[in-house]
């Protein structure tokens, strides 16, 4: 960072010594544009100083109680996580997707890579609120949606997990939606249930049950990680009361597409009106004020 402020005085400087509305003054215009925007990125990263923040994270997306309605909020949010790390350059796996039975989503899980990733992400975990005229209603009523977002830490290999082969359950089943004949035919689809902690984990996206085993066990090594670091931290019944019912009262956020255009935060309070940004993908402004908060951004490094 000292770098990139020394720059910025240097084009400061330069600027001061040439002649208006010259070229020589549009260049260092845009240089010094580029060094600030350099010097903000690194004040940003700086706050990510949690223990797991430089991980790959994994999402997972559930919709509360409303059938079709929530449902239909659930894939809103898949493609705006999606597009977000489409924005950032990351890379994105998908682990897990049950559709819904009309429109939607039941469940998915999406590992994203890219450098602080979870670090980024966690500011996401809670329910999301919607309210719009549902498109699925033939009177055109306002609805409101809940979906639970909850993001873990990629763990490394390097990183000791107890996972005891008699604690795990494994069960097959046939693999739904689309993939194929063969995916739909075969008992491909796997769920793991860490017996001790009740944990289940569900893994379908691949043809292959060793890959979809492999997937799953990966997304179990990671909640059981985060598990045992709120454990070591004592901070249990923080995290519990983080993970609140998908109904009214419990949002993090919410998406208010009737009567009018908002998005609002709760915990930070910031909001904008342009909603088709925001399902685009430009979440960033709420994340850098999740993390500009010492407490929530402290909350579970």
């Amino acid at each position: 960072m000292d770098r990139a402020l020394g720059e910025l005085s240097d084009v400061e400087e330069l600027l001061g010594i040439v002649e208006e509305d010259s070229e020589e003054t549009r260049e260092l215009a845009a240089s010094m544009k580029s060094v600030a925007a350099e010097v903000t990125r690194l004040e940003f990263a700086a706050l990510l100083s949690g223990q797991d923040d430089h991980r790959d994270a994994i999402v997972t997306i559930h919709p509360g109680a409303g059938g079709t309605e929530s449902q239909d909020w659930a894939e809103m949010l898949f493609r705006m996580y999606n597009r977000w790390a489409e924005r950032k350059d990351f890379a994105i796996e998908l682990m897990d997707y049950q559709p819904g039975d009309e429109a939607g989503l039941k469940s998915a899980t999406l590992e994203i890579k890219g450098e602080y990733a979870f670090g980024f992400l966690r500011a996401e975990s809670g329910v999301h609120r919607l309210v719009r005229i549902s498109p699925f209603d033939a009177n055109a009523r306002r609805h409101t949606s809940f979906v639970s977002v909850h993001v873990y830490p990629v763990v490394e290999d390097n990183i000791e997990i107890d996972l005891k082969d008699e604690d795990i359950r494994v069960d097959t089943f046939r693999a739904s939606g689309a993939g194929g004949q063969h995916v739909n035919k075969t008992s491909s689809a796997v769920r793991l249930t860490h017996v001790p902690t009740g944990t289940v984990v569900t893994c379908q996206s691949e043809r292959s049950q060793h890959k979809n085993k492999d997937s799953a066990m990966t997304v179990l090594k990671a909640r059981l990680y985060l598990l045992r670091r709120e454990e070591e931290a004592k901070k249990r019944e923080k995290f519990e009361k983080a993970k609140k019912k998908i109904e009214w009262g419990s949002q993090i956020r919410s998406y208010v597409f009737h009567p009018y255009n908002m998005v609002k935060d709760h915990r930070t309070s910031w909001e904008t009106s342009n909603v088709q940004a925001v399902m685009d993908g430009d979440i960033d402004p709420f994340i850098e004020a999740y993390l500009s908060d010492p407490e929530l951004r402290d909350q579970f490094v």
